[in-house]
Order: structure tokens, then sequence, then C-alpha cells
């Protein structure tokens, strides 16, 4: 099953809220001289127009993305992420919402190296195109999933996963938390980011057991909700896992989740988790 198209859904606050916990993983990384190794294992299309009839349809970037646009008091950790948007938006105008790849790909450096997969054909084309000729960048035609065990480790040993699934078949919790598990017993010391829907409580508090039981170690949990109670079938939060997460990234989390909970929040009433499932 390959329905799943994110161009309905670029620069949400979902989004918003997932790449900017990605890019402070990827500041992170460039703090050390020796190259690191990236790894997107559901790149999709690698940016997005938002002017498109998909993005269009339902508008979702305006409640996310564009509530951060024009803001002139956002915290200094909004910056590098802001920065990274506005180099595929020339113009004051915000016409191009980059995914997960362009942003990193923004940061990388001469010596760094990216590894996307993707399943969807059309997306896998505009991914290939993204980057045809970019040496740093390879792009795979491989379910996300299998791709832990093809590229994992890396011979950098230093890197980032960020798994992000579309979580459109019932079993993709149990598929994720599978791969992980095998995933973290190859590479026990990467850093990984697995991002998640927050729609019916119940199946994310069921993850969230089934992740402390499976023995990863150093395992912080950051959810954003911006409806103050859960409504079937709408996205109410979403949330990441960050396993390995940098030294004091919790600190800048704690600071930046609630500023962002009350941004993107439509009435105002978003609220931020953020605790430790595992210790070390």
């Amino acid at each position: 099953m390959l329905s799943y198209r994110h161009a309905f859904h670029a620069g949400n606050f979902a989004d918003v809220f997932k790449h900017l916990v990605l890019t402070l993983l990827v500041k992170a990384q460039l703090g050390k001289d020796k190259p690191f190794c990236y790894l997107d294992t559901h790149a999709g299309a690698g940016r997005y127009d938002l002017a498109s009839g998909m993005a269009r349809k339902n508008r979702e970037y305006e409640s996310g993305v564009a509530c951060l646009w024009d803001a002139s008091d956002v915290p200094e950790d909004v910056g590098d992420y802001l920065t990274a948007l506005r180099s595929f938006n020339p113009t004051s105008n915000l016409q191009q919402y980059p995914g997960s790849p362009r942003i990193v790909r923004h940061f990388l450096r001469p010596g760094d190296r990216m590894i996307l997969c993707e399943l969807h054909p059309r997306d896998l084309d505009s991914l290939k195109d993204e980057f045809a000729n970019d040496k740093q960048v390879s792009v795979h035609h491989l379910d996300g999933y299998q791709s832990l065990k093809a590229f994992l480790p890396p011979p950098e040993r230093r890197g980032l996963v960020l798994c992000d699934p579309t979580f459109e078949l019932k079993n993709e919790r149990t598929r994720l938390l599978e791969a992980l598990a095998v995933a973290w017993r190859r590479w026990p010391t990467g850093i990984y980011a697995v991002w998640y829907p927050v729609i019916d409580r119940p199946p994310v508090d069921w993850f969230h057991r089934q992740l402390k039981r499976s023995g990863i170690r150093k395992m912080l949990l950051a959810e954003l909700r911006i409806f103050e109670e859960d409504v079937p079938l709408r996205l109410n939060g979403s949330g990441m896992i960050l396993i390995n997460p940098p030294w004091q990234l919790d600190e800048r989390l704690v600071r930046l989740g609630p500023w962002l909970g009350k941004a993107l929040s439509p009435e105002g009433k978003g609220s931020f988790r953020l605790e430790w499932l595992a210790p070390e």
C-alpha cells in the first residue's frame, strides 16, 4: 500500500516540530570535525511546492510553518531551521517547503554523507531529480526498515538516522519496533530520531510501553500536542523518540517545546511533554 503522499501535509505543525528537532540533531553533529552519515529511511520527495494542488487542498502549512515564517520573537534554536527554509525561498514569500533530506543537505559539510530511501515511485523520481549529480547523496528504492540493516553501521561510525514512517499500515508500529531493535543492536552508539503521530492515545501509550521493554538505552521522548483533547481521526499531536540524543538536547527542548506549543496551537492551548523512557 503506497497511497500516502506527504505533499498534502508539507509544512504542517508536525513537520515543523520534526524538522526543528532534526536541525538541532544535525547541528550537534557539526560540533566535531569528523564526518558523519545521515540515513533517512522514509525520505519522501525532497521538497514540496506549497502552491500545488495537493498542498493547497487542506492548506496545512498555514497552521504550521506559516505561523513561524514572519514571527519576530522566535527562540534562538528556531533560527537555524528558518535559515534553511529561507534558502529555498529567496523572496520574502513562503512558496517551497524543504523535506528532511533538503533540510539536512543544507547543513552538510564536504566530508559528510547522506543516504535516502523511498518506496513511492513518484516521490522516488522527485528525490532522484532533486539530488542528481550530488556525490554526497545516494538515493535508493528500498523499504525503509530494510535500510536499517543494509546501511548500518556506517563506515564513519558517527551519524544520525531519521525514521519517519507514514503509519498507513495497521502493523506499522510493530514493524518499527522490530526494525529499531535490530538497528540498535547493530549500531548501539548511533543517534536515532523516530517520528510518530498522536491520533488516538491508546496506540501511542502501547508504543511507549514496548519501547521501554525493548532494552534500548538512553531514550528520550519529546511530544508536542496542539489540541487540548484528543479527537479520533484528527492529528492531535506528534512525537519524537530520540535515542542517544546529544548532550544538553533535553535542556534545549525544555525551553523550545512550550513556546512551540503556544505558537502552533490554534487555540493557544498546546502542550509539550518531555521525559526519559530509558536512562543510559
